[in-house]
């Protein structure tokens, strides 16, 4: 008949519970459950430390226990553990058991579970220590019943469990020392030396695949037998006294590998019992085996030092720490015709050249004192009495603590090269006329060649200018010859003006791409997100690439802001989307990608021409042809294409090169032939908001009744211009130059706007007189008209600030726009953009930014010296700190920035970290230097300047920020105090 275990263990009225090896709970009784207050999805699967969490002293009792049962598979019983637990409510309980913990094996004989039985005891304690404390005499034997047997017992159990947990405790403690003690430890008893006790040390040297415990040392250490060490367990077994022997070499079997010598520092020590009989042998010692390895070893090593030391040429020798020889090769002794006597030690010096011996003497004194090699030059006498010269060098040798034990020298002969150096000098004085002879002739062949290669390249570049403008001119005369001829026979010319006009703008054009690769047109940068821009020019460049190609795209997630004039960047793209186009043949996939890029200061070395920093990347990649090196390297030069004649004027990739360049950014291209070609423009990041461009009106052409002052000193041009004005129902004052417009100006004549030409001849210029023009009328309108304006409007690659350009050539209805944007005052503050038939974009004149209205007070006064190598972000931290009242330096490296502070006090440094001539914590560094006390902001793209922290008062700020990021933190560093 069977027997249900499982209800025979649920109906137990003690609590039972099952834990695996790792001590988490595998099942419990229902009593169990009962007297621990918990349910089975609290318990089953946790480890009983998480459930019931203990400190001190009985969470050791209770895992002494457990290590014991799982160590030995036997059975351990706590007769007594305190041990607090939580009640349901979360309340700790401290309460009192008494446990059995039985080992559960599994088939192979290891223990695979451990049940626990558990009474609780905490009221029979509590009683026990209530009767114990506060009874006495005849009331305590009121006492003596069952339950006083029970309380006596409880008491004895809780007695023997302390003792034998602080047992417990020192005996770990005592193994602890033993098994972790750095010097080899064991001990033998009886006469066939039987192995008690073997610490780590002792396992690590004989080998930890060892089973010595309980077994004879001949059988556990066969080998050692033939190495006498069983003779010397006897002699100390038998005599009862000790034997200490050091650097005892011994073999020891190595588990699958030949015997592993070891060398040891031992002592036999006999152990006796109170009678004075020997019971057995304490063995301690220290492994010295890389003591004695490194002796041997140093050993051979001068054996063989001395040995090669003596067949080398040169002489060798070797001297103490205090400078005197010790020891010297053959060739020494062979050389001087001395013996060691006279030699070593501090005679050394008598051999030396009289004249030499002071000056070498100091030499090798400051390399004792600097424990410095020791290298220098003189004459040695040889036996025969002549002196020969040695350069001789010496580098001192350490030993394991870095002090010096010896040096090593050599003397190695030398007369043959001074004899060769004194020859060399004689002729030294001719050598010297002769080269510069030379370098004169090949000054002059180069200077030749370079000019030749300058006008080679000022000729390819007129050659090309002069075809496309001829034909232009061409195309014009032809166009306006037939005009006439139509007009004195009745009949319409429009036709004719119209391809007039055509040529006019394609010259235009050309003259817009020649500004463009001499980085002189006149740009006009904003911030722009070019990750819109592509969304917005799409339709255009589907419909230049035609069906037949498959344009991607892909944008980056948080790209960056650019700083750069959209209209020329977008003529820029559709000339690269073009070119790729023909590379394919009108048909592929391209694909066109932006990004945000960080360029390194080792990149930009390798790119050259380029300065470390952060961009925005536009690439533009195709699967064309692709090209090859010797037409890469050409890429860029003007006039220069491959494709068919007629088809490509060669000025496109060479204004593509000069517009980026012209904006702070680099193109590079990764092209070969079959693989296609990319072409990649990086430019540089602005950390301004892009703001939109509002749109100009394009409705019909307007005039108006307002004066006019026009001032051109080409007659024909300012006609022409004068004409126009008047058919657009202006009134007109003409002036020839800047002096006659400023007599105009000066004048009691009324006008409303000022017209006039950038570039005029006179000892006035243009820009002088529109300034004086301003100030004699406040709000008068100006716009300049400029094929090529030079540095008069134009500084940094873009338009000056508050400058309005109308670009020659212009058509009527953009200057009618243009002069009714600047007239009416709606118009003005409605933006300037362009509409399509203008020749460039123009925006309206840039407003310095308002101070952050929320800084606590403004910074008027403030001298600050602003370092930063980006031009566009440096202009625009000026930009912002002028526009609050600051009174700003700028630099653009490192030394540009501590000249300034060395030519006037400045109360704030803002620096940049990475600068193209040094960091910018150094310059921070040399700047307090120069003025202590300095308040130096970082501006950088990381949270912290690691270094700083020996700048006090220094602060960060990190890109991007806003202008009222800067302004507080200007303020607020060193409580805005200022420099004296």
């Amino acid at each position: 008949m069977g027997v249900d275990i499982s209800a025979v263990f649920e109906s137990a009225p003690t609590a039972y519970m099952l834990l695996d090896r790792e001590l988490r709970y595998v099942w419990a009784n229902r009593a169990y459950y009962d007297v621990t207050q918990r349910r089975p999805e609290q318990l089953i699967g946790q480890l009983y430390s998480d459930v019931f969490p203990a400190e001190g002293e009985a969470d050791t009792m209770l895992r002494g226990s457990f290590d014991r049962v799982f160590a030995t598979a036997q059975m351990d019983h706590l007769p007594l553990i305190p041990y607090p637990i939580a009640d349901a409510a979360g309340q700790i309980a401290h309460r009192y058991w008494s446990a059995t913990h039985l080992p559960i094996l599994d088939p192979s004989g290891e223990v695979e579970f451990l049940l626990q039985n558990t009474h609780d005891v905490t009221e029979l304690y509590q009683k026990a220590h209530n009767a114990g404390g506060k009874t006495s005499g005849a009331d305590a034997s009121e006492t003596r019943g069952e339950s006083g047997t029970e309380s006596g017992v409880l008491l004895r159990a809780e007695t023997v469990a302390q003792q034998n947990f602080e047992l417990g405790m020192a005996t770990r403690f005592f193994e602890t020392v033993f098994d972790q003690a750095p010097s080899i430890i064991a001990i033998h008893s009886d006469t066939d030396h039987v192995y008690r006790l073997a610490n780590r040390e002792y396992l690590r040297i004989v080998g930890a695949h060892r089973d010595l415990i309980g077994r004879p040392a001949a059988e556990a250490l066969p080998e050692i037998r033939e190495q006498g060490f069983i003779d010397l367990l006897d002699r100390v077994y038998q005599t009862g006294e000790a034997i200490t022997l050091h650097g005892v070499q011994a073999y020891v079997n190595v588990e699958n590998g030949p015997p592993r010598e070891v060398f040891v520092d031992f002592v036999y020590q006999p152990l006796s019992n109170p009678k004075g009989e020997t019971i057995g042998i304490l063995v301690q010692g220290h492994d010295v085996t890389a003591q004695k390895r490194a002796e041997r070893e140093l050993r051979e090593a001068e054996e063989q030092f001395r040995m090669m030391a003596q067949n080398m040429p040169s002489h060798v020798w070797s001297a103490l720490p205090d400078g005197d020889l010790d020891w010297a090769s053959d060739r020494v002794y062979e050389f001087t015709g001395r013996g060691a006597e006279d030699v070593l030690g501090a005679r050394w010096t008598e051999v030396i050249h009289p004249g030499d011996v002071d000056r070498v003497s100091k030499v090798w004194q400051v390399s004792l004192e600097t424990e410095t090699t020791y290298e220098t030059e003189f004459r040695l006498r040889a036996a025969d009495g002549r002196y020969r010269w040695f350069l001789v060098r010496a580098v001192p040798v350490r030993d394991a603590e870095g002090k010096i034990s010896r040096w090593i020298g050599t003397n190695t002969d030398i007369e043959d090269r001074k004899s060769t150096e004194a020859a060399l000098a004689n002729l030294n004085a001719t050598l010297e006329e002769r080269v510069e002879q030379r370098n004169q002739t090949l000054e002059r062949v180069n200077a030749t060649l370079r000019q030749s290669q300058k006008m080679e390249a000022i000729g390819n570049l007129a050659g090309g200018v002069a075809h496309d403008f001829n034909n232009l001119l061409q195309a014009i005369t032809g166009s306006l010859q037939l005009a006439q001829r139509e007009l004195s026979q009745g009949r319409l010319a429009a036709t004719r003006l119209d391809q007039a006009m055509g040529a006019v703008e394609r010259g235009a054009t050309l003259a817009a791409q020649l500004l463009a690769f001499g980085r002189r047109q006149p740009l006009e940068p904003r911030a722009v997100d070019l990750g819109r821009m592509l969304r917005e020019v799409g339709p255009i460049l589907h419909s230049a690439v035609g069906e037949g190609v498959r344009i991607e795209t892909a944008t980056a997630r948080s790209l960056w802001n650019t700083l750069v004039d959209i209209t020329n960047l977008e003529n820029a793209l559709i000339n690269l989307v073009v070119n790729a186009r023909d590379a394919m043949e009108g048909r592929g996939r391209l694909r066109i990608e932006l990004d945000n890029c960080e360029l390194d200061s080792e990149t930009a070395r390798v790119l050259t021409d380029v300065v470390p920093g952060e961009y925005v990347r536009l690439s533009i990649i195709d699967e064309g042809c692709g090209m090859p090196p010797e037409v890469i390297e050409k890429i860029f030069e003007p006039f220069f294409t491959t494709k068919p004649e007629g088809r490509g004027t060669g000025l496109g990739m060479a204004m593509v090169y000069g517009f980026v360049k012209q904006s702070g950014g680099h193109v590079a291209i990764e092209s070969a032939p079959g693989a296609g070609t990319t072409v990649r423009l990086y430019l540089p990041r602005s950390l301004r908001t892009e703001k939109p461009v509002p749109l100009r009106h394009a409705g019909p052409v307007t005039g108006g009744t307002e004066t006019v002052l026009l001032v051109e000193d080409d007659a024909d041009v300012r006609r022409v211009g004068a004409e126009m004005l008047r058919d657009l129902g202006y009134r007109v004052i003409e002036a020839e130059d800047a002096d006659a417009g400023l007599e105009a100006i000066e004048s009691d004549q009324r006008f409303d706007l000022l017209l006039t030409d950038v570039v005029m001849p006179g000892r006035l210029t243009s820009r002088a007189m529109a300034s004086r023009a301003q100030d004699l009328r406040p709000g008068l309108p100006v716009l300049f008209a400029s094929g090529y304006s030079r540095d008069a409007i134009v500084h940094d690659g873009r338009l000056d600030e508050g400058i309005q350009l109308l670009p020659k050539p212009y058509r009527r209805e953009t200057l009618a726009r243009r002069l009714r944007e600047l007239l009416d005052p709606m118009a003005l503050a409605n933006g300037v953009a362009m509409t399509s038939d203008d020749v460039v974009s123009v925006s309206a004149p840039a407003t310095p930014a308002a101070p952050a209205t929320s800084a606590p007070e403004d910074i008027s006064g403030l001298r600050i010296v602003v370092c930063e190598d980006d031009t566009f972000i440096r202009l625009d931290l000026v930009e912002m700190l002028l526009a609050a009242g600051a009174d700003v330096r700028e630099a653009a490296t490192g030394a540009q920035a501590l000249a300034l502070i060395k030519e006037a006090p400045t109360d704030r440094l803002l620096i940049d970290v990475g600068l193209p001539d040094r960091s910018g914590l150094d310059v921070a560094r040399d700047a307090v230097a120069l003025q202590p006390g300095l308040p130096v902001i970082f501006a950088t793209g990381r949270e912290r300047v690691p270094g700083s922290e020996d700048l006090p008062g220094a602060r960060v700020l990190t890109k991007p920020f806003g202008q009222e990021a800067l302004l507080r933190i200007v303020l607020e560093t060193h409580g805005g105090a200022k420099a004296s």
